[in-house]
């Protein structure tokens, strides 16, 4: 007999038959001799409909009333599946996240998770009973209740395996699994049977939405495998674990991409030691998350930086350079949107080089202008025009042979 963690996302969950066809789902892995504790989130778009709400009574409402407001969406989720599994005839409780026990910080709207006390989870599992937990939530040590920002119920499911030592995490979406890059760009993407945690996590950090980045690294530091499988559909998905064996020459895994990417240059700065620690400290300080850097001397005595940001904060970007512009001295800041990041993401890349020429190359002979570059051992990023995102996408998925082969591991 196994541990295993189920999450199912909003879409799964989005109606009380979806929720039914969950239960059975749950309760199939039960019959197959595992004790099960299910994660799930709000259903369908409840969570937008809940922010739409809250912005029909105010216009700016504060960040701990929305977390009461939004985590209620949850709770609603894991009482009717609790009852759903309770008429199959299956013992069954449901636990807020505070009740399961995830304690995170203080942080409303965005709160990591600081540790998990999985004494009442436990108990239940003992009893025989299916725990059914509430995603996306928390307690912080102050009693406020939190919620763990985008993904987060993937988060609160891998952090639960973690804290339970559950033998698997299985992650139900309305995808069957991970795609060389997202099916409904590209129509001839194929599903991986495998891919490691490093790959994963590359590719969620880079915009490809099946799995939080969050969720991810919790899997890695405590080497809890996952997979990515269908909902509705009885198939195999995508396991996801340290080493995943790789296919002969395929060098490059998959391809992700985001649109909605903004280039910030600030010019003129003088060099010196303090004014890219200033200029990042002061962003960070106000929670704006910086990509891509670039930096170019134009003289003996001052600099260029260039840095990427998600456009959305684009308006508090310039505010937070201009409040700190006599600290920087910088002459001017100047801005580009309209832009969108294109990513190949490979573990092969390491032992062969030429990847990112070839990757350039391919670009230009499709006349996409390259207007940012960024690596690693098995990344190549490039910011280009958002209008040409999807050929970007379609060229590169057809330059490294990922549709005109079965894709598996």
């Amino acid at each position: 007999m196994g541990l295993i963690v189920q999450k199912f996302g909003g879409t799964s969950v989005g109606s009380a038959e979806k929720i039914r066809n969950v239960a059975k789902r749950v309760i199939q892995e039960k019959e197959r001799g595992n004790e099960v504790v299910v994660v799930v989130s709000a259903m369908g778009k409840t969570t937008d409909e809940l922010v739409k709400l809250a912005g029909e009574v105010t216009t700016n409402p504060s960040k701990r009333e929305i977390d009461m407001l939004l985590t209620t969406g949850e709770q609603v989720t894991i009482s009717l599946l609790t009852m759903a599994l309770q008429h199959l005839g299956h013992d069954a409780v449901s636990f807020t996240g505070w009740q399961a026990g995830i304690q995170t910080e203080g942080v409303h709207g965005n709160a990591r998770i600081l540790d998990i006390d999985s004494a009442r989870v436990l108990a239940e599992i003992e009893k025989g009973k299916v725990v059914v937990v509430a995603g996306f939530q928390g307690v912080s040590e102050s009693g406020e209740i939190t919620t763990l920002g985008r993904g987060g119920s993937d988060t609160t499911a891998v952090a639960l395996a973690a804290a339970l030592k559950a033998d698997k995490c299985d992650i139900y979406t309305d995808v069957t699994g991970v795609f060389t890059t997202d099916p409904r760009c590209v129509k001839n993407a194929r599903k991986l049977d495998c891919i490691s945690y490093d790959e994963m996590l590359e590719l969620a950090n880079l915009g490809a939405g099946v799995l939080h980045p969050r969720a991810v690294e919790f899997a890695k530091n405590y080497q809890i495998p996952l997979e990515v499988r269908s909902s509705m559909e009885m198939e195999s998905g995508t396991i996801i674990e340290e080493e995943a064996n790789m296919e002969d020459n395929l060098v490059v895994r998959g391809i992700a991409f985001e649109n909605q990417i903004t280039r910030v240059a600030v010019l003129g700065l003088p060099q010196s030691l303090t004014s890219l620690p200033t200029i990042f400290m002061k962003l960070a300080e106000n929670h704006i998350n910086v990509d891509i850097i670039i930096q170019s001397n134009t003289n003996e005595n001052t600099t260029d930086l260039s840095f990427s940001i998600k456009t959305q904060d684009l308006n508090s970007t310039l505010a937070v350079l201009e409040e700190n512009k006599d600290q920087l001295h910088f002459d001017t800041v100047k801005h580009e949107s309209e832009l969108a990041k294109v990513s190949i993401v490979g573990s092969g890349m390491v032992s062969n080089p030429g990847v990112a020429a070839q990757m350039f190359e391919a670009l230009s002979q499709e006349e996409i202008s390259i207007k940012m570059v960024s690596t690693s051992e098995i990344k190549v990023s490039t910011v280009i025009d958002e209008k040409n995102m999807v050929k970007a996408v379609e060229t590169l998925h057809d330059t490294f042979e990922l549709a005109g082969r079965p894709v598996k591991s």
